[in-house]
């Protein structure tokens, strides 16, 4: 099994076995729910994303485009390239608010991050935090995947990403691949390896409502396929070229989708 199945589905196992059964929460759907939980990937020696179910990959990194290049809050953006993943946020004026792709841009976050890995890698402040507290009233959600550290050993980048709150059946598969994609892009542009990546989630919760579809996708643990590769253009140095056409999955092998319910 790769690594990132295993690691997934293990943690899934956990919290339908272990987790504490939150009766109340934000959405007005229980969870069942773990802390602290963590993944760790050798971005060098796999790239982690999930077989034993489809993860919509080109979705996710145009969410990722999005927040990071585009540095837009604007949901028609997303649904001008067929994403419709930030529709039920969506406020009146088309955008999720003073979120994301917003926060990135006010505070120059990529270029900054960018410029310090290239000037002095060994600093220890290499950070992108969208949890700005002055703004975060103004979004239409709270960041879930708010901050990322970023370190490097020798000539490889590392980076941690921090979750406060973890959607185990929808949203961290999407967390997962995209970040890992992030990790890539930067470490092309500051002449870098890609190196360990570690994902740290807070409240990693299943609803009640995903159990059974949960349940489709650890029947198929004995099943997985082999990671994928992951390719993207050479020739690309300035990481505001990136596009779409850029970043591609080679040899994905999958599951079917399984269907569950997003809570808003």
């Amino acid at each position: 099994m790769n690594n990132a199945d295993l690691q997934y589905l293990n943690v899934v196992e956990d919290i339908l076995k272990n987790g504490y059964y939150e009766k109340e929460n934000r959405t007005g759907i229980p969870t069942y729910k773990l802390p602290h939980q963590i993944f760790r990937f050798n971005l060098g020696k796999e790239f982690p994303i999930l077989t034993t179910k489809q993860v919509g990959f080109k979705t996710a990194v145009k969410e990722l485009l999005w927040i990071y290049k585009e540095q837009s809050n604007d949901v028609k953006k997303l649904q001008a390239q067929g994403v419709h993943i930030w529709d039920e946020w969506m406020k009146e004026d088309g955008t999720i608010g003073t979120s994301y792709g917003y926060i990135v841009k006010k505070y120059n976050q990529i270029d900054n991050l960018i410029q310090g890995l290239k000037e002095d890698p060994q600093n220890r402040r290499h950070i992108m935090s969208l949890w700005q507290i002055p703004y975060l009233e103004g979004g239409s959600l709270y960041p879930c995947a708010f901050m990322t550290m970023w370190d490097v050993t020798g000539d490889k980048l590392n980076c941690m990403l921090v979750q406060r709150s973890g959607d185990i059946p929808l949203g961290v598969p999407f967390n997962m691949t995209q970040y890992a994609v992030l990790v890539h892009l930067i470490a092309q542009v500051t002449d870098l390896k890609p190196g360990l990546f570690t994902h740290v989630i807070n409240n990693a919760h299943i609803y009640e409502n995903q159990v059974e579809g949960m349940k489709i996708q650890l029947s198929r643990k004995d099943e997985a396929y082999e990671a994928p590769k992951l390719y993207i253009n050479p020739e690309i140095k300035d990481f505001y070229d990136f596009t779409i056409e850029d970043i591609k999955i080679v040899d994905y092998k999958h599951h079917p989708g399984i269907k569950m319910e997003v809570a808003v």
